[in-house]
């Protein structure tokens, strides 16, 4: 009896120790980043229940043995992990009415998304949130860059050529004291397509919804150190980027950044996609000394006719076509100032142009390359 027992409980080890390795294959195979960006919720949800299973099955492989101590250490941290985020979710986003979303609609499928705080946060550039809305994805988080933020105190003076002017004070002090995030979210399927509809059933224009915030995560690249900075953009990569613009300007206002030349290049399949951050570029436009160290490149690649391109001023100009991202890198290295900073947030092909650009003159020239990943 006491030998069928030990093979009986070999045959067990056995089995789990077996179920446990064909759950961790499956978490890899099914963490890649193309699934995950072609079926992110599916991903999600076999995530948790692929991981819940490893360890189940790990648990009994390591029953009554010493290293089942160290799983179950694993397990309490991970538990706590979860419970330190489930109370910052409920501190920021619970009490005076809750974080409400109010969802716009603008033009090539996309949404405006600002996000009411319930307590002020501290934002840096490049920073992203995980965003859960209960009435359209239950309880599932999703992660988008942050574009842009906004204090109840920012002020504007009145001037004569723009109608308001900022100062480099009111911008950096509104990034210790926001009450407002804004995003911008390109409809494709599952959550986004579902925000989408309840964004289009509005009949005032403007949908507020109850949501949940957590973050912001990120933003650890910092281009201060950068005496030339160059940016790239595809589509709706812009909200990455576009707070990184404003953070410059307002540096090089104030004498904090060694930033003296900042080139935005954003490159979009419609003009009509420009209304995606016009408030917050006519914002920036409205700077202190922007036109000292700001010049915008929009590339527009399915115009309708020629008569949508036009450059409003020398400082912001826009062409037709796709940019030949090799001569506007060599054209801004061949007359840098200090160390030369690029970064990209936009689709494969974009980020693969400029990666390989930045790579034929590093070790000739200052030069770094800095990638966001487009997709999750």
């Amino acid at each position: 009896m006491a030998d069928i027992d030990k093979v009986d409980g070999e045959l067990l080890a056995l089995h789990s120790r077996t179920a446990a390795t064909i759950a961790v294959v499956a978490i890899t195979l099914q963490a890649c980043a193309a699934l995950r960006h072609a079926f992110y919720e599916t991903f999600l949800h076999l995530h948790i229940v692929l991981v819940i299973v490893t360890l189940g099955f790990l648990w009994k492989h390591l029953e009554n043995t010493y290293p089942q101590n160290y799983l179950l250490a694993m397990i309490i941290l991970w538990a706590f992990e979860r419970f330190t985020r489930l109370v910052f979710l409920v501190y920021r986003n619970v009490g005076r009415g809750g974080t409400k979303a109010e969802l716009e609609l603008l033009p090539g499928d996309a949404c405006r998304v600002t996000l009411r705080m319930v307590r002020p946060w501290t934002f840096e550039p490049g920073q992203y949130a995980f965003i859960t809305v209960p009435s359209v994805g239950l309880w599932t988080s999703h992660p988008f860059s942050i574009a842009w933020s906004k204090s109840e105190n920012e002020t504007m003076e009145e001037d004569s050529e723009k109608g308001y002017k900022i100062s480099a004070d009111d911008v950096l002090a509104d990034t210790t004291d926001q009450t407002s995030m804004s995003l911008i979210i390109r409809r494709r399927s599952g959550f986004t397509d579902k925000l989408f509809e309840k964004a289009e059933r509005s009949t005032s224009g403007i949908t507020s919804i109850t949501a949940y915030v957590e973050g912001p995560y990120g933003g650890h690249a910092v281009l201060h150190s950068y005496g030339t900075v160059m940016i790239f953009a595809g589509g709706v990569g812009i909200t990455h980027q576009v707070s990184y613009v404003r953070d410059l300007v307002a540096g090089y206002a104030s004498g904090t950044v060694a930033a003296r030349k900042v080139i935005l290049v954003w490159v979009i399949q419609s003009p009509e996609h420009l209304e995606w951050i016009r408030p917050w570029m006519t914002t920036i436009l409205a700077m202190d000394k922007r036109r000292d160290i700001l010049r915008i490149q929009l590339f527009v690649t399915q115009p309708r006719s020629t008569k949508e391109i036009h450059s409003p001023s020398a400082t912001v100009q826009m062409f037709p076509g796709k940019p030949n991202v090799d001569t506007l890198i060599e054209l801004e290295s061949e007359n840098q100032i200090g160390a030369m900073g690029v970064s990209v947030c936009g689709t494969g092909g974009l980020s693969d142009d400029v990666r390989a650009a930045v790579r034929r003159r590093q070790g000739v020239r200052n030069i770094d390359f800095l990638e966001q990943g487009f997709t999750w």
